[in-house]
Protein backbone atom coordinates (compact mmCIF):
# COMPACT_ATOMS: atom_id res chain seq x y z
CA UNK A 1 0.00 0.00 0.00
CA UNK A 2 0.94 3.31 -0.58
CA UNK A 3 -0.33 6.91 0.72
CA UNK A 4 -1.30 9.53 -2.18
CA UNK A 5 1.23 12.12 -3.10
CA UNK A 6 -0.85 14.49 -1.32
CA UNK A 7 -0.42 12.52 1.99
CA UNK A 8 3.45 12.15 1.29
CA UNK A 9 3.80 15.69 1.20
CA UNK A 10 2.09 16.16 4.20
CA UNK A 11 4.45 14.07 6.39
CA UNK A 12 6.96 15.64 4.76
CA UNK A 13 6.00 18.82 5.85
CA UNK A 14 5.38 17.26 9.34
CA UNK A 15 9.28 16.18 9.19
CA UNK A 16 10.24 19.42 8.02
CA UNK A 17 8.79 20.80 11.44
CA UNK A 18 10.80 17.98 13.08
CA UNK A 19 13.86 18.40 11.59
CA UNK A 20 14.43 20.98 9.26
CA UNK A 21 17.08 20.66 6.67
CA UNK A 22 18.19 20.54 3.09
CA UNK A 23 16.86 16.85 2.98
CA UNK A 24 13.24 17.62 2.61
CA UNK A 25 13.44 19.90 -0.84
CA UNK A 26 15.86 16.66 -2.02
CA UNK A 27 13.34 14.22 -1.02
CA UNK A 28 10.80 16.84 -2.91
CA UNK A 29 13.00 16.32 -6.11
CA UNK A 30 13.93 13.23 -5.93
CA UNK A 31 9.85 12.27 -6.56
CA UNK A 32 9.85 15.13 -9.01
CA UNK A 33 12.98 13.46 -10.88
CA UNK A 34 11.29 9.82 -10.34
CA UNK A 35 7.79 10.60 -12.29
CA UNK A 36 9.18 12.56 -14.92
CA UNK A 37 11.54 9.10 -15.57
CA UNK A 38 8.73 6.90 -15.11
CA UNK A 39 6.98 8.89 -17.35
CA UNK A 40 9.01 7.73 -19.83
CA UNK A 41 8.44 3.97 -18.86
CA UNK A 42 5.44 2.40 -19.77
CA UNK A 43 6.12 -0.83 -17.80
CA UNK A 44 6.14 1.86 -14.58
CA UNK A 45 3.56 3.75 -12.77
CA UNK A 46 5.08 7.69 -12.67
CA UNK A 47 2.19 8.43 -9.41
CA UNK A 48 3.64 5.43 -7.63
CA UNK A 49 7.11 6.19 -8.36
CA UNK A 50 6.49 10.03 -7.15
CA UNK A 51 5.38 8.67 -3.85
CA UNK A 52 8.17 6.45 -2.93
CA UNK A 53 10.63 9.25 -4.02
CA UNK A 54 9.39 11.04 -1.58
CA UNK A 55 9.18 9.46 1.32
CA UNK A 56 12.46 7.36 0.66
CA UNK A 57 14.15 9.43 3.84
CA UNK A 58 11.29 10.43 5.84
CA UNK A 59 13.34 8.28 8.35
CA UNK A 60 15.11 11.80 9.01
CA UNK A 61 11.80 13.21 10.61
CA UNK A 62 13.69 11.85 14.15
CA UNK A 63 16.63 14.18 13.67
CA UNK A 64 20.16 14.08 12.82
CA UNK A 65 21.27 10.90 12.48
CA UNK A 66 23.43 8.38 10.43
CA UNK A 67 22.45 6.36 7.36
CA UNK A 68 21.16 3.19 8.75
CA UNK A 69 19.29 5.01 11.55
CA UNK A 70 17.31 7.26 8.86
CA UNK A 71 17.00 3.59 6.97
CA UNK A 72 15.47 2.16 9.31
CA UNK A 73 13.50 4.76 10.85
CA UNK A 74 11.65 5.31 7.65
CA UNK A 75 10.79 1.67 6.93
CA UNK A 76 9.37 1.55 10.66
CA UNK A 77 6.97 4.40 9.96
CA UNK A 78 5.91 3.76 6.71
CA UNK A 79 5.39 0.16 7.90
CA UNK A 80 3.18 1.68 11.24
CA UNK A 81 1.19 3.54 8.97
CA UNK A 82 0.60 0.01 6.38
CA UNK A 83 2.94 1.71 3.50
CA UNK A 84 4.78 -1.45 2.95
CA UNK A 85 5.95 -0.21 -0.50
CA UNK A 86 6.94 3.19 0.40
CA UNK A 87 8.94 0.88 3.46
CA UNK A 88 10.73 -1.17 1.12
CA UNK A 89 12.50 1.84 -0.27
CA UNK A 90 13.06 3.09 2.46
CA UNK A 91 15.24 0.21 3.13
CA UNK A 92 16.65 -0.29 -0.43
CA UNK A 93 17.29 3.12 -1.63
CA UNK A 94 20.78 4.00 0.10
CA UNK A 95 22.26 -0.14 -0.81
CA UNK A 96 22.84 0.58 -4.94
CA UNK A 97 24.88 -2.95 -4.49
CA UNK A 98 21.96 -4.84 -2.41
CA UNK A 99 23.55 -8.14 -1.44
CA UNK A 100 27.13 -7.25 -2.00
CA UNK A 101 26.86 -3.86 0.05
CA UNK A 102 27.22 -6.19 3.20
CA UNK A 103 29.97 -8.24 3.13
CA UNK A 104 30.78 -7.62 6.71
CA UNK A 105 28.51 -8.64 9.70
CA UNK A 106 27.32 -5.50 12.05
CA UNK A 107 27.80 -5.35 15.19
CA UNK A 108 24.14 -3.38 15.87
CA UNK A 109 20.78 -4.62 16.05
CA UNK A 110 19.49 -1.91 13.19
CA UNK A 111 22.31 -2.92 10.57
CA UNK A 112 21.73 -6.49 11.27
CA UNK A 113 17.82 -5.41 10.61
CA UNK A 114 18.47 -3.94 7.47
CA UNK A 115 20.95 -6.70 6.42
CA UNK A 116 18.41 -9.23 7.03
CA UNK A 117 15.85 -7.60 4.57
CA UNK A 118 17.85 -6.78 2.47
CA UNK A 119 19.80 -10.44 1.70
CA UNK A 120 15.53 -11.59 1.09
CA UNK A 121 15.11 -8.51 -1.18
CA UNK A 122 16.14 -8.76 -5.13
CA UNK A 123 15.97 -5.28 -6.29
CA UNK A 124 13.13 -4.05 -8.88
CA UNK A 125 13.10 -1.38 -11.21
CA UNK A 126 11.28 0.85 -8.43
CA UNK A 127 14.54 0.26 -6.08
CA UNK A 128 16.63 0.69 -8.85
CA UNK A 129 14.72 4.32 -10.12
CA UNK A 130 14.95 5.50 -6.24
CA UNK A 131 18.54 4.61 -5.86
CA UNK A 132 19.10 6.52 -9.08
CA UNK A 133 17.10 9.68 -8.25
CA UNK A 134 18.56 10.16 -4.90
CA UNK A 135 21.98 10.79 -6.97
CA UNK A 136 20.42 12.99 -9.54
CA UNK A 137 18.65 15.20 -6.76
CA UNK A 138 19.56 17.91 -4.64
CA UNK A 139 17.74 20.76 -2.26
CA UNK A 140 18.47 22.94 -4.92
CA UNK A 141 17.01 21.07 -8.06
CA UNK A 142 19.04 18.66 -10.28
CA UNK A 143 22.44 17.66 -11.11
CA UNK A 144 23.96 14.85 -12.72
CA UNK A 145 25.77 12.28 -11.27
CA UNK A 146 29.25 13.28 -11.31
CA UNK A 147 28.43 16.55 -9.30
CA UNK A 148 26.10 14.43 -6.71
CA UNK A 149 29.21 12.51 -6.52
CA UNK A 150 31.77 14.87 -5.76
CA UNK A 151 29.45 16.70 -3.34
CA UNK A 152 28.92 13.53 -1.13
CA UNK A 153 32.16 13.38 -0.93
CA UNK A 154 33.22 16.75 -0.14
CA UNK A 155 30.48 16.87 2.69
CA UNK A 156 31.55 12.82 4.25
CA UNK A 157 35.09 11.91 2.70
CA UNK A 158 35.62 8.97 0.59
CA UNK A 159 34.27 5.73 2.07
CA UNK A 160 35.10 1.78 1.43
CA UNK A 161 32.68 1.10 -1.78
CA UNK A 162 32.10 4.64 -2.83
CA UNK A 163 33.33 3.94 -6.49
CA UNK A 164 31.74 0.39 -6.44
CA UNK A 165 28.53 1.96 -5.68
CA UNK A 166 29.29 4.91 -8.54
CA UNK A 167 29.48 2.20 -11.06
CA UNK A 168 26.44 0.63 -10.75
CA UNK A 169 24.50 3.94 -10.39
CA UNK A 170 25.93 4.43 -13.74
CA UNK A 171 24.63 1.65 -14.88
CA UNK A 172 21.23 2.01 -14.03
CA UNK A 173 20.96 5.17 -15.58
CA UNK A 174 22.09 3.78 -18.54
CA UNK A 175 19.31 1.00 -18.09
CA UNK A 176 16.78 3.04 -17.97
CA UNK A 177 17.93 5.66 -20.86
CA UNK A 178 17.83 2.48 -23.19
CA UNK A 179 14.02 1.99 -22.20
CA UNK A 180 13.17 5.61 -22.35
CA UNK A 181 15.13 6.20 -25.42
CA UNK A 182 16.11 9.19 -24.37
CA UNK A 183 19.10 10.49 -21.72
CA UNK A 184 17.68 10.70 -18.54
CA UNK A 185 19.05 14.38 -18.36
CA UNK A 186 16.50 15.43 -21.11
CA UNK A 187 13.53 15.17 -18.57
CA UNK A 188 15.04 16.66 -15.57
CA UNK A 189 14.40 20.97 -15.45
CA UNK A 190 17.17 22.83 -15.76
CA UNK A 191 19.92 20.38 -14.77
CA UNK A 192 22.49 21.72 -17.03
CA UNK A 193 22.67 25.34 -14.82
CA UNK A 194 21.60 23.82 -11.78
CA UNK A 195 24.94 21.64 -12.32
CA UNK A 196 27.42 24.20 -12.93
CA UNK A 197 26.36 25.46 -9.05
CA UNK A 198 28.62 25.03 -6.35
CA UNK A 199 26.92 25.81 -3.23
CA UNK A 200 29.12 25.39 -0.08
CA UNK A 201 28.81 21.75 0.86
CA UNK A 202 26.06 21.06 4.10
CA UNK A 203 26.75 19.41 6.92
CA UNK A 204 25.16 18.25 9.99
CA UNK A 205 26.47 19.51 13.26
CA UNK A 206 26.12 16.72 15.46
CA UNK A 207 26.57 13.62 12.85
CA UNK A 208 28.99 13.92 9.77
CA UNK A 209 28.40 10.18 8.36
CA UNK A 210 24.37 10.55 7.99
Amino acid sequence: MLPTAEEAMRELRIAEELNPGPWVKHSINTGIAARKIAEKIPSMDPEKACIVGLLHDIGRRVGIVDIPTHIYEGYKYCMEKGWDEAARICMTHSYLRMQEEFDYEPDNETEKAIKAYIMNCEADDYDRLIQLCDSLAVDYGFVILEKRFVDVTRRYGIMEGYIKGWNTAFAIKEAFEKEMGCSIYDVLPDIAQTSLLTPKPWKPKEIHNS
